[in-house]
């Protein structure tokens, strides 16, 4: 059995559409659903059970877990940049990991667990993805930093040579749509030109970078799920890796490339960033990939037009997720 943990939110549903399209279904799905849209993502997969995430953490607490697990693909976190309740971050972020992590050690369990680009902070220490120096690293904002306390954690107990931890940079894709104002700008410009004809983006504070010439490292889902894959095919690699794209490109490109998907002439709106998120941005991000490669790792990342034209064309367009392409 391969337990999903955030099986119903983005990243983590798209795993199990990518177990499904091998075969596999023996798989029991860990989330919070509550109110949230996020149950249509189960809707196309096939697992064996789900479970809310307070019942499994009681199920690790009292040892009455399913002795047949072979991983636990931990995905499950709020990855909200803006989420200020940091007892909240600290509670469901670290200490919810820390409590898998310690199971999964205890039982010879394979881990592999969501870390983030956002420790990186604003770069000041690179991208490189070895945690030797991971102490150097300063997240711009509460989520990143939570992230960075299991990551620190990780290291100070020498675990890490006992699974593995994947620093997703910024992800775009299909089964996002329940993320709100957390979804891809990639979903959001789609949105925008449906109802506007237009896109906004935020105005650049700094005069190394135009409007719209911030730069991030994209990275499409099915080129995680691909990495994520790699890594439970090679139970026998351990340690912290990026999980991006490998190349900077500006949002103006990523604007660009859906106009480009829909056949429209670009028409862009710069618009001023809120006060409150304008020292905590990120101008530039572009993840060191040497070690996944290093690692074996033989996938192809598509260009980001590519990867966006599939997004738009086969999802978007055709209000589809993860599961409903023969339909």
């Amino acid at each position: 059995m391969i337990v999903v943990t955030g099986g119903a939110g983005f990243i983590g549903s798209s795993i199990v559409w990518a177990l499904n399209q091998r075969g596999k279904d023996n798989i029991l799905i860990v989330d919070h659903l509550g109110e949230s849209q996020k149950w249509k993502n189960l809707a196309p997969l096939r697992y064996l059970e789900y479970m809310e995430k307070g019942s499994f953490l009681e199920c690790i607490e009292r040892d009455s877990l399913p002795d047949n697990i072979s991983c636990i693909i931990h995905m499950g976190a709020c990855s909200a940049t803006t989420e200020t309740n940091c007892s909240y971050l600290v509670e469901n972020n670290f200490k919810y990991s820390q409590a898998i992590a310690t199971y999964c050690l205890e039982k010879h369990i394979r881990l592999i667990y969501a870390s983030s680009a956002a420790t990186y902070g604003n770069g000041d220490a690179g991208y490189y993805d070895g945690y030797e120096n991971i102490e150097n690293l300063r997240p711009l904002n509460m989520y990143g930093y939570s992230k960075q306390m299991f990551d620190l954690w990780a290291k100070r107990n020498d675990v890490f040579d006992d699974m593995i931890g994947l620093k997703f940079s910024n992800v775009y894709g299909p089964n996002e749509n329940h993320k709100g104002s957390m979804r891809s700008v990639v979903n959001t410009a789609y949105h925008q030109i449906k109802e506007a004809g237009s896109v906004k983006l935020f105005k650049s504070y700094r005069d190394e970078y135009g409007h719209g010439e911030q730069m991030r490292d994209f990275v499409y889902i099915k080129d995680v799920i691909d990495i994520v894959l790699h890594f439970l095919d090679h139970p026998d690699i351990y340690g912290l890796f990026n999980a991006g794209s490998g190349e900077a490109r500006t949002w103006n490109d990523l604007a660009n490339a859906v106009f480009r998907a829909l056949g429209l002439t670009p028409s862009i709106e710069y618009i001023d960033m809120p006060q409150s998120l304008r020292p905590n941005y990120q101008y530039y991000t572009e993840m060191d990939m040497d070690s996944l490669y290093k690692s074996g790792f033989k996938g192809k990342f598509k260009s980001l037009e590519r990867n966006v034209e599939d997004y738009v064309q086969n999802y978007l367009v055709k209000n589809r997720l993860l599961g409903d392409e023969k339909l």
